[in-house]
């Protein structure tokens, strides 16, 4: 599912980056407001303008893909109740198979069983792989400051 969409992901052309940058910019500009929702006009194949009403939150989220967008990246939009197969899981986390089911045996990832097969909640993979990130962080301050305390010569 969402290994096989990565896989066919296509990076933005020079035009298109350049339209992101340019419409990022634009559209942040107007999202400053507390309304619920935004009025926009899009064209269609004939230049005919149709006015859409959309939540603000999900202009908010145009202006964050458009930004991935503007510096290059392939974007995929993913719904956080989503589940994951143990590879797209351990692709996401970059770890091998093996070591992702060692995880969720151990119980450091909640999974559900649908027949023999294990499936991760995506939000759960993001939780994890946040604390996981946050930890390494930590210990990389532990470290740095160890350096700095022994005079290590790193600094």
């Amino acid at each position: 599912m969402i290994a096989t969409e990565l896989s066919r992901t296509i990076l933005p052309v020079e035009r298109e980056v350049a339209a992101a940058t340019e419409g990022q910019r634009t559209l942040a500009t107007f999202l400053s407001t507390q309304r619920e929702t935004q009025l926009i006009e899009i064209f269609d194949k004939d230049d005919k303008p149709h006015k859409i009403e959309l939540p603000t939150s999900a202009l908010r989220l145009l202006v964050d893909i458009l930004g991935e967008l503007a510096i290059g990246n392939a974007v995929k939009v993913v719904p956080i109740h989503a589940e994951l197969t143990t590879q797209e899981a351990a692709d996401l986390l970059n770890v091998s198979r093996p070591h992702l089911i060692k995880l969720l045996e151990e119980g450091a990832l909640p999974f559900t069983r649908t027949g023999r097969h294990r499936r991760v909640r995506f939000s759960d993979l993001m939780a994890y792989k946040q604390h996981r990130d946050e930890d390494s962080r930590q210990t990389m301050e532990s470290l740095t400051q160890l350096d700095q305390e022994l005079r290590m010569g790193y600094e």
